[in-house]
């Protein structure tokens, strides 16, 4: 800014010197029109003389009309001069104006350009080290999983690893086996407790009648049971569907699907964009517009 204001400074400097010489050859010319329109006054008065004996009175009538017209003349051209003068001024401070905004404008282009360059090297760099810092960690938690992780079955050699197997195999047997047993007893103890006595050495027929009704009656008995409990579950069952419809009517008929297993680092994959081809939805008519315009050109 401050050579900006050295040339405004040497401009109106400049422009106080061509007023003051403008100014100094008005005077020089005024001074020499006045000469002039003196010199013609004599001269016109000699010329009077001696063409013709006009009165005095009359000579200085026109003296003073040459000098008023002389000097309307001069005013005339001083003030042309001095619009002019003005006017040069005037265009030289719009000039200068100008080029100050013309400056300014630059200034302030430049200036928006160094912070757009500066805002953008930031975000690089920032943009730099979030990757880097993203890349560390993902080292540092690839090299945790690998320090981490246990060979098969504690590191045991194959020979060990093989025992190992085959007494859990064993274990895992004789608890089938057992627990096999267990149940075949259970139901055993259930059916001898269902069942009553049925010693017939000592009995008489009249007993062996009773005996059977009574044998009936608990079969009977049991079928009941059995029909009530079946009808019981079918009613369960149903009651399950009819809720589940329900609820899969109230979260608008969407069921749930099982979710699969997702590596941690594909989420870290760029996705990539399919190129999609609108024409393989288009649905094709039969007809080709090609062929009908040959067939149209065959009968042409």
């Amino acid at each position: 800014m401050s050579s900006l204001e050295e040339r405004r400074e040497a401009r109106r400097r400049r422009r106080q010197q061509q007023e003051e010489a403008e100014s100094s050859g008005v005077a020089a010319e005024e001074e020499t029109s006045t000469r002039r329109s003196r010199r013609r006054g004599t001269e016109d008065d000699i010329a009077t003389e001696e063409t013709d004996s006009a009165p005095a009175a009359v000579d200085s009538t026109d003296n003073a009309e040459a000098e008023r017209a002389a000097q309307e003349a001069a005013e005339a051209e001083e003030r042309r001069r001095q619009e002019e003068a003005a006017e040069r001024r005037r265009r030289e401070e719009e000039e200068d104006n100008r080029r100050a905004e013309e400056e300014e404008r630059r200034r302030e282009e430049a200036e928006r350009r160094r912070r757009e360059e500066e805002e953008r090297a930031e975000r690089e760099r920032l943009e730099k080290e979030e990757a880097e810092r993203e890349a560390a960690r993902m080292a540092e938690e690839q090299a945790r999983k690998k320090k981490s992780k246990r060979k098969g079955l504690g590191g045991l050699d194959p020979e060990k690893k093989k025992k190992l197997k085959m007494f859990i195999m064993c274990r895992a047997k004789d608890e089938l086996v057992r627990e096999a047993k267990e149940k075949a007893l259970e139901k055993e103890n259930y059916i001898n407790s269902k069942m009553p006595n049925c010693q017939t050495d000592s009995l008489s027929e009249a007993e062996l009648i009773k005996l059977c009704k009574s044998l009936h009656d608990v079969v009977a008995k049991l079928e009941e049971e059995l029909y009530d409990t079946e009808q019981k579950i079918r009613k369960q069952d149903y009651d399950i569907n009819a809720l589940t419809l329900k609820i899969n009517d109230a979260k608008g008929k969407f069921i749930k699907p099982v979710l699969r297993k997702v590596n941690k680092e594909s989420k870290y994959d760029k996705v990539k964009k399919a190129q999609s081809d609108f024409r393989s939805n288009l649905k094709s008519t039969g007809q080709s517009k090609f062929t009908i315009e040959e067939g149209e050109e065959k009968k042409e």
